[in-house]
């Protein structure tokens, strides 16, 4: 498994280069990065998150996110 911070710059690339939307769900970051956890990772880095991560995502809906 990838780093938590590489997962991170590589999020934030493939929404700077246009790989996935400004808007996404997990199976759009999956099949952009080739990994298989974008559920748990977007779900632990959203704003509001109760374990008290980082907050990098903003949850629009439920399965739908987008950048901070």
């Amino acid at each position: 498994m990838l780093p938590e911070r590489d997962t991170i710059r590589r999020i934030l690339e493939a929404v700077a280069s246009g790989r996935i939307g400004k808007t996404f769900r997990a199976a759009d970051v999956n099949a952009a990065l080739k990994i298989e956890f974008a559920g748990v990772f977007l779900s632990k880095h959203r704003m509001g998150n109760p374990g008290g991560f980082s907050e990098l995502f903003v949850q629009i809906s439920r399965g739908l996110y987008r950048l901070k």
